[in-house]
């Protein structure tokens, strides 16, 4: 599977672990196999040549140093493997958050919250089975019984044919189990991530579902995910019980043909004492390795089907920045200081796996020191117009210009750093207040932390905390309410300083009272700036200088809010009777 051979090459990244795990695998095989030997060698010195205690007390002691040597190195291919496994996944993790992170918004909000979630954590640390334990015993398996080989087939031609022959039966039935195995597996993990995301879903939306009533309702929905997880779960431990019945059943059957075969030669006097009981002792040792692997496969699987989502997500296409900027001529222009323009030539845009363009041959023009207003309908195109301009995704047909260059030449940190983006749902951290602000800008002083607090009418909430702004805000900002919370954002508007802004209606959640104090905070903040707003008000659409009207990825009209309601009859009829749309 595609999938298997990407873990394996992850493998060879820890390369002094894997060492580790090798070469106590090959020490373990050999070790193995010496103190069959000794063993025979002993038993055959005592039983058939009456040998005392004082005569076979060396062959003892190096057959404790055996055991002990054995036991030692079993403990360093474990601790081996777990050092492999945690450096993988520690490594996978940073990689896989960092692609999410170069994939951008408009990837994340495609997906589930809850399924994304548990691919960046629970689906990375269920491939622990896998590498600590599938891997290691693949080492083994691969190594110990083709040692045995070498050791048996000099001293007995028969039982290492036996041993061949017989060998492949467990591989084969693991391989005809494994493949029932791999598609129920592969079922249990997706209901698993579903059962996630609903989970956490849920528990985002339980003060909602409290207040409308529908909490009870939505318990009983959580009991049927819960229960089809369950039977998923049991459906893959029946067929995991049954292969390890029949695994078992398989090796012991063919040790039992080993133990025939000698026995009988040993009757007729056809094979020395030692040289019997070495193969005997032997025989188990010589299936345990593939018995074994058989088993951790079946433990392995989920971090196989975890590992097909992690992939998935690895082979998501992202916008090559350096290519862009290796292709690009040096841009020294200071950018949004001077007078500029920002156009959108001819623009469109479709999401993956979407056939209706989300935005479909758009054009327009920002010009500095204005603000524009996109208004529409959900799903009309608004969202998508503002990251392309923050360059979360790229245009598929036309092209956005500063001036006259192509924003996707311009260093994509330089582009970012002249602009502040406000969503309505702003991200808060689990960390300080003050570390929440510092965020868009690290090097502000106390004053300037306390000046915005103040702008945003927030400073009397903080005093009122036990330790102020190095408040710990917790899991999504649960101390502060939403309003908090969106002034909080407004705050580090305020602190960035940004000469380009782009707003989706920050204060559209507020109080109307507050509301309309922001109101005239962000209008101070407006001037001299240019601004793009997401509208979801008259009132907003009224200030602007200009108005984008957007309808099914298309831009309808365009002009002064006065002029578009008198002219466009769908424009006039987006805004309800409290004037929002």
């Amino acid at each position: 599977m595609p999938e298997q051979r990407r873990l394996i090459r992850l493998s060879f990244d820890s390369l002094f672990p894997l060492i580790g795990v090798i070469g106590s695998a090959l020490l373990i095989g050999g070790l193995i196999i010496l103190q069959a030997w000794l063993l025979s060698h002993i038993l055959d010195h005592v039983h058939l040549h009456a040998a005392g205690l004082e005569q076979v007390t060396p062959d003892l002691i190096r057959l404790a140093i055996v055991v002990l040597l054995r036991a030692f190195l079993v403990f360093v291919n474990e601790q081996s493997a777990a050092v492999l496994s945690a450096g993988i996944r520690s490594r996978l993790r940073e990689s896989l958050t960092v692609k999410v992170l170069r994939l951008g918004p408009a990837y994340t909000e495609q997906q589930q919250a809850g399924e994304l979630t548990y691919a960046l954590t629970g689906a990375i640390d269920s491939l622990d089975a896998y590498f600590s334990q599938y891997v290691p015993q693949l080492v083994i398996a691969a190594v110990l019984p083709v040692a045995i080989l070498a050791v048996v087939f000099p001293i007995d031609t028969l039982s290492g044919v036996i041993f061949v022959l017989t060998a492949p039966l467990i591989p084969i039935f693991m391989v005809l189990i494994g493949r029932t195995t791999e598609t129920l597996t592969r079922r249990q993990y997706q209901t698993f991530s579903r059962m996630s995301a609903f989970f956490l879903d849920s528990l985002r939306g339980l003060v909602e579902l409290k207040n409308l009533g529908k909490s009870a309702g939505h318990s009983a929905r959580l009991d049927t995910v819960g229960e089809r997880y369950r039977s998923a779960t049991l459906r893959v431990l029946r067929v995991s019980f049954l292969s390890a019945l029949v695994l078992e059943l398989a090796a012991t059957l063919s040790v039992a043909v080993i133990a025939v075969e000698i026995g009988i030669r040993l009757l007729y006097r056809q094979m020395d004492f030692q040289q019997a009981f070495f193969l005997l002792v032997i025989a188990p040792d010589f299936y345990l390795p593939l018995r074994q692997l058989g088993a951790r496969f079946h433990a392995a699987q989920n971090g196989v089907s975890a590992a097909r989502r992690i992939f998935e997500i690895f082979d998501q296409p992202e916008q090559d920045e350096e290519s862009a900027q290796e292709k690009a001529e040096p841009f020294e222009e200071r950018l949004f200081c001077s007078p500029f323009t920002i156009r959108f030539n001819d623009v469109s845009f479709t999401y993956p796996g979407r056939e209706q363009e989300a935005v479909s041959h758009v054009a327009f023009t920002l010009t500095s020191g204005q603000t524009t207003a996109i208004v529409g309908l959900n799903g009309s195109g608004k969202t998508t117009l503002a990251s392309l301009l923050l360059r979360f995704i790229q245009p598929e047909g036309g092209t956005i210009f500063y001036n006259d260059t192509d924003i996707q030449n311009i260093p994509l940190d330089r582009w970012r750093s002249g602009i502040a983006f406000l969503d309505q749902r702003p991200v808060v951290f689990n960390t300080t207040l003050r570390e929440n602000l510092l965020l868009v800008r690290p090097d502000a002083t106390s004053d300037q932390l306390r000046s915005a607090l103040e702008t945003v009418h927030l400073q009397e909430t903080i005093n009122s905390l036990p330790r102020g702004l190095d408040t710990g805000l917790g899991e999504e900002g649960y101390i502060l309410s939403g309003g908090q919370i969106q002034r909080l954002a407004i705050a580090r508007l305020f602190l960035k300083d940004a000469p380009l802004l782009i707003l989706d209606e920050p204060t559209s959640h507020l109080d109307p009272f507050l509301e309309n104090e922001l109101d005239v905070a962000l209008e101070l903040m407006r001037k001299n700036r240019t601004c793009l707003v997401i509208a979801h008000r008259k009132s907003t659409a009224r200030q602007a200088d200009r108005v984008l009207f957007m309808e099914n990825g298309r831009l309808a009209a365009a002009g002064r809010h006065a002029d578009l309601l008198a002219e466009v009859p769908h424009y006039a009829s987006l805004f309800g009777p409290e004037g929002k749309v």
